[in-house]
């Protein structure tokens, strides 16, 4: 009995929070970041978006992403602290600034720090960006090729298999408007596909798929 009457409390007690954080302003952030690579030198665009999803204005707006070291950066247009008077409630305000990186490495960027008040003259209150993934800086590689394959190694054999067994069905179960499959014709309906995918470097195909005579078919009459 005790239990549920501490369950019960505590429920309430967290609704009258809710209800009390609706009537406030309450920021929502988001960071994100853009590396963009030309003539041998890479830049990063920092965009922060702040959104007011309270219902009040939050007052002494104050935006810190001082989160990209020296040795590594050079601020180059913008800044990355802000202040603003005030954000209404619902309105989103964008922030960006440019970087230009200096050192070779994987970086990630904590989230950024902002402060504002409910009403005036209230008590400073705290809100935190999303943070930024890890990125290679002046990597070898191109800027737009920089991630992690180990997601198409892994799955993309599995999905091409899942796209070719598909294409068959779709073959298969169409109708065909100049005249039915026989079961002569459908019993050659077959074709030779082979997909080598070796994530060890060995030279044996993991699936091997034997069909032919799909374009004798298709020129007898059967379309898809």
């Amino acid at each position: 009995m005790t239990i549920a009457c501490l369950a019960v409390c505590a429920i309430l007690l967290a609704a009258s929070s809710v209800a009390a954080a609706a009537d406030t302003a309450f920021l929502v952030v988001h960071k994100k970041g853009d590396l963009v690579k030309s003539k041998g030198t890479e830049k990063v665009t920092v965009s922060i978006s702040l959104h007011n999803a309270g219902a009040s204005t939050a007052y002494d707006v104050s935006l810190n992403d001082d989160t990209w070291p020296g040795e590594f950066f050079d601020v180059i247009s913008g800044s990355p602290v802000q202040t603003w008077e005030k954000i209404d409630a619902g309105a989103t305000l964008l922030h960006s600034f440019v970087l230009q990186a200096k050192a070779k490495g994987p970086f990630t960027s904590p989230p950024a720090v902002v402060k504002y008040r409910m009403a005036a003259k209230s008590v400073l209150q705290e809100a935190y960006s999303t943070p930024l993934p890890e990125f290679d800086i002046l990597s070898d590689k191109p800027a737009a090729n920089r991630f992690d394959w180990s997601f198409g190694v892994q799955y993309g054999p599995l999905m091409l298999v899942l796209s070719v067994v598909g294409l068959f069905i779709a073959i298969l179960v169409s109708p065909s408007k100049s005249k039915k499959i026989s079961k002569s014709d459908s019993s050659v309906l077959t074709s030779s596909i082979v997909v080598d995918f070796r994530p060890d470097d060995s030279r044996q195909p993991l699936w091997v798929f034997s069909c032919t005579k799909c374009l004798d078919n298709a020129a007898r009459g059967f379309q898809v």
